[in-house]
């Protein structure tokens, strides 16, 4: 029954995350914090840092990564085929309907309405995010007592680098898992 449930809620995901990457964020979120309990909220923004960090869509990694925490192996290949099905199904449709309506103004019109969608889309993962790193997985609040400042100070300083000097995403990121490891460990 997980793997039907697996596939099922992965479908679901690969279908109405249009745009890909972190627009399918909220969907995840919803389907396997909110929805299904399989994870927390801190292990889903761990799952989220892990699908980064490897090769592949956002998406399928953490299809992967929460496929093999249920079900093992054919959990695993179960979920990764719930997010592409969908992607398959609609790539194939979308390059007919293009390749034969592509020079009309609605369907230039319709490619172009969808942008804010998916705009709206990621800035609510990345505002989650930054909610659960800095309220440190608890419910925003203006004390000011309940804020995590280093990692507020982490957050800052790889911006601040991203922005300066554009380094590699990967580099700050290990900077910064390595600098959390090194500092978190005497906070507790």
């Amino acid at each position: 029954m997980i793997l039907l449930t697996l596939y099922w809620s992965f479908f679901q995901i690969g279908l109405f995350s249009i745009g890909g990457g972190y627009a399918a964020l909220p969907l995840i979120q919803n389907q396997v914090v909110d929805l299904h309990g399989w994870l927390t909220m801190t292990e889903f923004a761990d799952v989220v840092t892990l699908s980064q960090m490897t090769p592949g869509p956002i998406a399928i990694n953490a299809a992967s990564f929460i496929g093999i925490r249920m079900a093992g192996i054919p959990g695993a290949i179960i979920a990764t085929l719930g997010c592409i099905t969908p992607s398959i199904v609609i790539s194939l449709i979308l390059a007919y309907v293009y390749y034969k309506y592509r020079g009309l103004k609605t369907f230039q019109g319709i490619m172009n309405g969808l942008r804010p969608a998916v705009v709206a889309l990621i800035t609510n993962a990345g505002i989650s995010l930054v909610l659960l790193a800095f309220w440190k997985g608890e419910a925003f609040t203006a004390d000011i007592s309940k804020v995590d400042l280093l990692s507020v100070a982490i957050f800052t300083v790889a911006l601040f680098i991203l922005r300066k000097w554009k380094v590699s995403q990967i580099a700050i990121m290990i900077g910064a898992g390595v600098l959390g490891l090194c500092i978190y460990p005497f906070l507790t």
